[in-house]
């Protein structure tokens, strides 16, 4: 019989009903009815063309058939829920491995990270430089940040709202104010709306933050990211907070999303931004 065709259920039912004698114990075990577990040993009677159990005036009596497989079928079993936990094993693991924006990571995520760490001293962090979309299966991801508009066909959760901040070098010079020249990046090439020319574009948010630091001009940054920069005097908000499309998200798959160590960091990092 081939592996693809082996009636595990079955086999399953056929275990516990051989252990208790009875179809009624079996069916308590395996939270089905007495009538559940007879339908399915008549199955793989049918199935293997053998009788399994004979009833008798003491009870049910299993049959020499039935008894000839038992042993293997049990270290089957014990195989089975030792892959299972090997395969479960990276879950208890003390080991992340998590992609992220570099922008990101060097302005958000990692003084969150360290805070997580102290708390959680035995944790280690594998971080993956991300700027787009990235396999999870290829780079053995547990986690990743994505800006983004959702988490589109992955688990995830919105780290804060979807705002953007314009921001300029504090004070007053040509890279400061309402008239300074835009900075463009990947994120906002040319703000809609406005009619202008791009006279400095950078590669992501987090140099776009440094390059209107610097004076070179204002930008429009994920307000996640200009926050530390605007409370630090680095950069002045030109203006409130401004509605956008895209959020910070945390996504993984939904068996990496289910990880006990996955839920952890996730609360950890959602409770740092409400």
């Amino acid at each position: 019989m081939k592996r693809t065709h082996l009636p595990l259920n079955g086999l399953r039912v056929l275990d516990a009903a051989a252990r208790h004698l009875s179809f009624t114990r079996a069916a308590d075990e395996l939270a089905v009815t007495p009538a559940a577990v007879g339908q399915q040993i008549r199955a793989l009677e049918d199935l293997l063309g053998v009788v399994l159990f004979r009833r008798t005036t003491k009870g049910l009596v299993l049959t020499d058939e039935a008894s000839a497989g038992l042993d293997a079928i049990r270290e089957g079993f014990l195989r089975f829920e030792e892959g299972v936990q090997a395969m479960q094993a990276g879950q208890s693991s003390h080991v992340y491995t998590v992609a992220c924006p570099r922008d990101f990571f060097a302005t958000w995520l990692s003084p969150r990270l360290a805070a997580f760490r102290t708390a959680n001293p035995a944790m280690r962090f594998a971080l993956v430089g991300t700027d787009g979309d990235i396999d999870f299966t290829e780079a053995n991801l547990n986690l990743a940040v994505r800006w983004a508009e959702g988490p589109g066909d992955l688990e995830g959760i919105a780290l804060g709202e979807p705002l953007t901040q314009i921001i300029g070098a504090p004070g007053a010079g040509p890279g400061s104010g309402e008239d300074a020249p835009w900075i463009g990046w990947p994120g906002d090439p040319a703000p809609e709306g406005e009619a202008r020319e791009t006279q400095f574009s950078v590669g992501d948010a987090g140099t776009a933050i440094s390059a209107a630091a610097a004076g070179l001009g204002k930008a429009r940054v994920p307000a996640m990211l200009a926050e530390g920069a605007i409370a630090s005097g680095r950069v002045a908000a030109l203006g409130p907070p401004e509605p956008g499309r895209r959020a910070y998200w945390l996504v993984a798959p939904l068996p990496q999303w289910r990880q006990k160590k996955v839920r952890a960091l996730v609360a950890a990092l959602t409770e740092a931004t409400a």
